[in-house]
């Protein structure tokens, strides 16, 4: 699948005290682009610097047009978590439900590139890169 990267930032989910600031900050800013509007957004979680608790890189991206910074990501094995939308935190909620996943050794993460669907119909998936057996 080819992703075009419209921006990104880097920062850590317990270390940056800038996180929340950094990442609504660029949802905000993609969604105030019209060009955006009725496409498919991906936030691309990707340049792991180790796990969940390290640094990495956000990249909100579409396939819907091209721009010239580009992720390729490998079409590998994928667990997929529906995201409860009607919940003003229901994408935090699933990422908690993700990390408790990991913690418990019941998902064995890759840590290639992960990544959150936002669809046109208002669904929203997570799509966690997982080790094959």
């Amino acid at each position: 699948m080819e992703l075009y990267i419209l921006e990104s930032i880097r920062t850590n989910n317990f270390t940056d005290p800038d996180m929340y600031s950094k990442i609504t900050g660029v949802w905000q800013s993609i969604q105030a682009r019209p060009e955006v509007a009725n496409t498919v957004i991906f936030g691309v979680y990707h340049n792991y610097e180790s796990n969940y608790k390290g640094d990495y890189d956000l990249s909100i991206a579409t396939s819907s047009f091209s721009t010239t910074n580009k992720l390729t990501i490998s079409e590998q094995g994928y667990e997929i978590f529906k995201v409860d939308s009607s919940k003003d935190n229901g994408v935090f909620e699933t990422w908690q439900q993700i990390w408790a996943l990991e913690e418990n050794g019941e998902l064995d993460r890759a840590y290639t590139f992960d990544f959150e669907k936002y669809d046109i119909n208002g669904e929203i998936e997570i799509y966690i890169a997982i080790n094959k057996a």
